[in-house]
């Protein structure tokens, strides 16, 4: 799959624009496939899809199994006569450029548990029957889990009575029979989301277009899969973490990142032949072409950090048996493709079980422009055929932001670092000391599109050459993230046929 050269498009279905508060995959997202096949455009990835927990972040989700139930489309509901076409819900007009996911959860909630109690008024389904059926071994934990979180008023499992925090049999068997229909309903909204991406992923196959997912490597602590799966996580005797995930100190960070994510027993997890992880994986095969690694490094090891430490520097490093864990997805799952975000330091461990298993590393544009001496083996053209390049990337800078400046809170060593960054990746573009943010952004993405590397992606930012304060993600910052969205109009066809071009001119068409 990135054996050849070929382009993608980094952008997450909330983002996509629409009248209910933020994107789903219902019809702008068949809108924005029809753009990609137009513009040449192969890959559309997306960010993690499962069910957010605080912070509306993707990458704290409370289920690696479950879908969000905000991106089930509210179009399929009305298409499917489980939604009336002038039900309240669907006569909001939110175009703004930033979700607004506390009213869009409301709206969007509402209107489900309207088209649930229509599908009571129904005939058996057998289409839902039987996705209740095949997806038991998590569907069944997690609609149990959805409903207590609403029962215990949305409060963290571990705060739960303790029966319930520890699945005591005859306490759950209890709350299943009185909340049958809750759970019912969140089995249901899994339904139509399931239904919704897999729709989604026929019609952009039907177009030349592949849907690439994204994988975080760790869970959060308040998730149904710490919940139903406690042996598989180093957990203390109440369910805390006994210590927590981050990276040490480095170039980017004197103070590492802590995370605080609970870590995996991968004694255990080796023990019982990685199956949570080989289940995870083949679910999302059933829908999406291709999937992103997140933190590929944590597959050979693992920084472990004291649980109650207030920074990430006084962690210990804990190997990881990375090597049979991919034997073992490839066996059982066949050539699955996947990218290793391979970001941070590179160990030769972590290169050599990169290259032995074939899979594509990571490149980022905007860290590839250090005028030191040392760095040449970094630049552009020295990047590996078999990877892939971004611009930037969900936690990175707008391109046009690169360029604008440094951010307004950075110390005296980061905004020297960034000058001289900022001059050498000017030069390097070929641009004038003078040139426009715009401009060079749009030298970034032809640079992306140019490189020797199979597979380029732009995230639509910097397609739309948008600023800083269209970023998605700011990385340490705990709020007012991951709301950008693509305004309505503004992937036109004009816009299409320039990429096309674009994409012409650099042997990615395919």
């Amino acid at each position: 799959m990135f054996s050849d050269r070929s382009a993608g498009l980094l952008l997450h279905p909330t983002s996509l624009p629409g009248p209910y508060g933020s994107g789903d995959l219902g019809r702008n997202a068949r809108d924005l496939v029809d753009f990609l096949a137009a513009a040449g455009i192969r890959f559309w990835q997306v960010l993690p899809l499962g069910p957010v927990g605080a912070g509306d972040s993707p990458y704290s989700g409370t289920s690696v199994f479950a879908g969000n139930p905000w991106l089930v489309s509210l179009d399929s509901l009305v298409e499917a006569g489980l939604l009336p076409a002038d039900a309240e819900e669907l006569q909001a007009k939110d175009s703004t450029r930033n979700c607004d996911f506390g009213a869009a959860k409301e709206l969007r909630e509402r209107a489900l548990r309207r088209a649930f109690t229509q599908f009571e008024s129904l005939p058996r389904s057998a289409d839902f029957e039987s996705f209740v059926a095949g997806n038991a071994y998590w569907l069944d934990d997690f609609a149990t889990y959805a409903a207590l979180k609403r029962h215990f008023n949305d409060g963290p499992f571990f705060d739960w009575p303790e029966p319930y925090r520890r699945r005591d049999r005859q306490t759950l068997e209890r709350f299943r029979h009185e909340a049958a229909r809750e759970i019912a309903f969140q089995k249901f909204v899994q339904w139509r989301f399931f239904r919704d991406l897999n729709a989604l992923a026929a019609y952009a196959k039907s177009r030349g277009v592949r849907l690439m997912g994204d994988a975080p490597i760790y869970v959060a602590h308040d998730s149904c899969d710490v919940w139903a799966h406690p042996e598989l996580f180093l957990l203390g005797p109440s369910g805390e973490p006994r210590s927590v995930a981050g990276v040490p100190p480095d170039a980017f960070s004197d103070e590492g990142q802590l995370w605080g994510n609970p870590l995996y027993n991968w004694e255990v997890l080796e023990g019982t032949g990685f199956g949570f992880f080989l289940a995870r994986l083949a679910l999302m095969f059933k829908s999406l072409d291709c999937v992103r690694l997140d933190h590929f490094i944590g597959f050979t090891r693992y920084w472990a950090i004291p649980r109650e430490a207030k920074t990430a520097k006084d962690g210990v490093f804990h190997d990881v048996p990375g090597e049979a864990f991919f034997a073992t997805v490839f066996r059982e799952l066949g050539e699955v493709p996947l990218i290793a975000e391979d970001l941070g330091v590179l160990t030769p461990r972590v290169k050599a079980m990169r290259d032995h298993f074939n899979l594509p590393g990571m490149n980022i544009l905007q860290f590839s422009f250090s005028p030191d001496r040392g760095a040449e083996p970094s630049r552009p053209h020295r990047y590996r055929r078999h990877s892939v390049v971004y611009t930037g990337t969900h936690d990175n800078d707008t391109s046009v932001g690169f360029f604008q400046g440094p951010p307004d809170n950075a110390s005296a060593s980061a905004v020297a670092s960034y000058q001289g960054e900022r001059a050498f990746a000017l030069e390097y573009l070929g641009l004038p000391k003078t040139a426009d943010a715009r401009e060079a952004a749009r030298a970034l993405v032809r640079a992306c599109f140019a490189s020797p590397v199979n597979t380029a992606i732009v995230p639509a930012q910097d397609l739309l050459e948008l600023g800083r304060e269209t970023r998605m993600n700011r990385p340490g910052i705990a709020s007012g993230n991951w709301g950008f969205r693509v305004q309505p109009g503004e992937l036109t066809p004009e816009l299409a046929a320039q990429v096309r071009r674009s994409l012409e001119l650099y042997g990615r068409l395919g």
